[in-house]
């Protein structure tokens, strides 16, 4: 016997039950982020530059209005906060990053150079490939 009682063994059982259930919305917001609203405390930052000088997001990203994604891919070096916010996988807090990172460093000359910003790592640098144009030179 498993030396449970069985009010204890519900117990287990509704615990494991949530633990899958959390576990299951977890993989399913990992796997679908574009269908998941977000919630109202994570308001898209503002257009200016980190510290809220500087100039202002070059041109609002271009989206289709059905399904708030890209339609076309983005330059780095010309990307403000609200454009890089508007990618898979990328918030404002990360989109500021790369921001600062482009203002400290200077222009990116390869999309693999965001392997740079803390934050950003392989898996999700193939996951913005394919929004991602070369920067010019």
């Amino acid at each position: 016997m498993s030396g449970m009682t069985p009010s204890e063994r519900r117990g287990a059982r509704v615990l494991a039950l949530v633990l899958a259930i959390g576990t299951l919305t977890d993989l399913y917001r990992a796997r679908f982020p574009e269908r998941v609203p977000a919630p109202a405390s994570e308001a898209p930052a503002a257009t200016t530059g980190v510290s809220g000088t500087g100039p202002p997001a070059t041109s609002p990203p271009a989206t289709s209005p059905r399904s708030g994604l890209l339609t076309r891919a983005l330059d780095l070096d010309s990307a403000g906060v609200a454009d890089l916010d508007a990618l898979p996988g990328i918030g404002p807090v990360l989109a500021r990053r790369i921001v600062e990172h482009r203002r400290l460093n200077g222009r990116f000359h390869h999309v693999d150079e965001l392997l740079l910003v803390p934050g950003i790592g392989p898996r999700l640098l193939e996951r913005l490939r394919p929004f991602l144009r070369e920067p010019s030179q």
